[in-house]
């Protein structure tokens, strides 16, 4: 089902997720016929709507009904509209920002900070503590160093509890574990689509809007492809009454079809047996690790699909590594980390893994 190199074990699919074998063919018929054929009447054959219809693909395995997310731009990008539209008119002061937040969303944060005259106060999920002056929160569902998983219903109805909104960043854990985005009434929400997702080498991100809330989003980043009316040429501008005006610009036809091609792996996938595979997946690499080093595992029991390990020269082991087939990759200064992706990655990949960094280290 993926095209992943004899040879490889491949845990990497929280930064890049390996390509269903099936997209590259897709991808050919997009610039072959689709492009090179049909030309510009692809637009009115499907493209132009392709940024809806491949979120409402995406809302699905989100928690999300159709009509509440679009693809497009990057995850940073989504960051500010969803900041920027959750303190819109806010008479509150602070931006709470996740103290061990990808570095991205925090200088996003810090940037709308700039822009509206709020401060920003950096907190940790475990111990959030927020008053009346908080207008929103952005949150990592996964840590990206760590691999740890909040509590995505306990930290939303703290927010709301406070008269908060929250924002939660799902770059690692979109299609790793069933998520509920309208059961557990979350503002808004973004991610990336490169990692577990397999979209793609800068596959475009996505953000969530719920119904409830698009009448009042106000896009910070009116594009004419936000607009009620695109081709009406007119110079004032006017939100489309749905997600639609979540977008922005002319949407990157290449990546968002390769994307489209890459879900559909996830079809048939049943996401609460995906996450049991990627909890097993974890704890046999863990366990192993354990029993054949001295290594500290700093990933929690409440966890994604990740085990990051501290470890004295992380780079150059994270070399060899790779030089010997076994694909993570190092955050500095002392992290080793190690997706697990269940669609592509193997009992047998994981305990060959440990065995290889238990004999590098030795």
């Amino acid at each position: 089902m993926f095209d992943i190199p004899e040879g490889v074990i491949y845990l990497d699919g929280n930064s890049l997720g390996a390509p269903p074998k099936h997209v590259a063919e897709r991808v050919q018929d997009v610039v072959r016929r689709q492009w090179g054929e049909r030309l510009i009447r692809s637009w009115s054959e499907g493209w132009w709507e392709a940024p809806q219809r491949i979120g409402d693909r995406v809302g699905r395995l989100l928690g999300a009904a159709a009509g509440q997310v679009v693809v497009g731009d990057s995850t940073s990008v989504n960051v500010f509209k969803a900041l920027m539209g959750a303190v819109k008119d806010t008479e509150r002061t602070e931006i709470v920002c996740d103290e061990s937040t990808f570095p991205t969303d925090g200088y996003i944060a810090q940037s709308v900070a700039s822009l509206t005259g709020l401060k920003i106060r950096a907190a940790r999920p475990s111990s959030l503590e927020l008053t009346e002056d908080t207008a929103v929160v952005l949150l990592n569902h996964v840590d990206y160093r760590t691999g740890e998983l909040q509590d995505m219903r306990a930290l939303t109805e703290q927010a709301h509890a406070a008269g908060a909104q929250v924002v939660w960043d799902l770059c690692h854990s979109a299609g790793v574990l069933p998520i509920e985005l309208d059961a557990l009434g979350v503002d808004f929400a973004v991610g990336c689509t490169y990692k577990f997702l397999n979209g793609g080498p800068g596959s475009p991100a996505f953000i969530y809007v719920p119904h409830a809330r698009q009448a009042s989003f106000e896009n910070p980043l009116s594009g004419w492809n936000g607009h009620r009316e695109p081709f009406g040429m007119r110079p004032s501008y006017e939100p489309d009454p749905g997600i639609v005006r979540a977008r922005v610009g002319t949407p990157d036809i290449l990546s968002m079809l390769a994307l489209d091609a890459a879900l559909d792996v996830w079809d048939d996938v049943d996401l609460a047996e995906l996450r049991e595979r990627g909890l097993a997946l974890t704890a046999l690499f863990r366990e192993r690790v354990q029993e054949l080093t001295d290594l500290e595992v700093i990933t929690p029991e409440r966890r994604g699909n990740q085990i990051s390990v501290r470890c004295p020269d992380a780079r150059a082991v994270m070399d060899e590594l790779i030089a010997r087939g076994v694909i993570g990759d190092h955050r500095p200064p002392d992290v080793l980390r190690f997706g697990f992706a269940p669609l592509y990655v193997t009992d047998e990949d994981a305990v060959t893994a440990a065995e290889v960094l238990a004999e590098i280290i030795r």
